[in-house]
């Protein structure tokens, strides 16, 4: 378990530990929205183990979330199909946080206001850890896909653009 001051500690991590999952906190200085390519890079971090979170809301009105590596685009096709949707739109940043409870840059599919649909891009079962968002700007959380997914409720599949 990760050793943090309570004060500290973001909703994704309470969860995480309630859930007895492992994890590992990473921190870094951060004051205003970084996008992930370069905080991969600022921290040596591989992108393709790096991972973004995505929020998006359907025809239905529905949200959901879409967890994919910093350097990858989603295919928004790919991604209705998924979730059994016609069409996706991203959420505005201005109304990220009233949807997520976090903050653009803090955004983590662990703990959102409401259980929303997940999919995690399906490369991340190839890695033993991924990094996501911590919950807050400057903070990460290290875990294994599987945990993720089980904490988030979420599932894995093909979302990405192809190359």
């Amino acid at each position: 378990m990760a050793k943090k001051e309570k004060e500290s500690k973001t909703n994704a991590m309470r969860i995480l530990e309630k859930k007895k999952i492992p994890f590992v906190v990473n921190t870094y200085q951060c004051d205003e929205f970084i996008d992930g390519i370069h905080i991969a890079d600022k921290l040596g971090q591989p992108r393709e183990q790096s991972f973004k979170t995505l929020v998006m809301q359907g025809k239905s009105k529905n949200y959901h979330v879409f967890v994919l590596p910093v350097a990858e685009e989603v295919d928004l096709k790919k991604a209705a199909r998924v979730v059994g949707e016609k069409s996706l739109e991203m959420v505005p940043v201005k109304n990220i946080q009233s949807v997520t409870g976090y903050i653009r840059g803090g955004c983590t599919a662990i703990g959102m206001k409401k259980n929303y649909n997940t999919v995690i891009h399906e490369s991340a079962l190839s890695f033993d850890e991924i990094i996501v968002s911590g919950g807050k700007l400057g903070t990460q959380i290290q875990l294994a896909p599987k945990d993720l997914a089980e904490a988030a409720e979420g599932s894995f599949a093909d979302i990405i653009v192809k190359k």
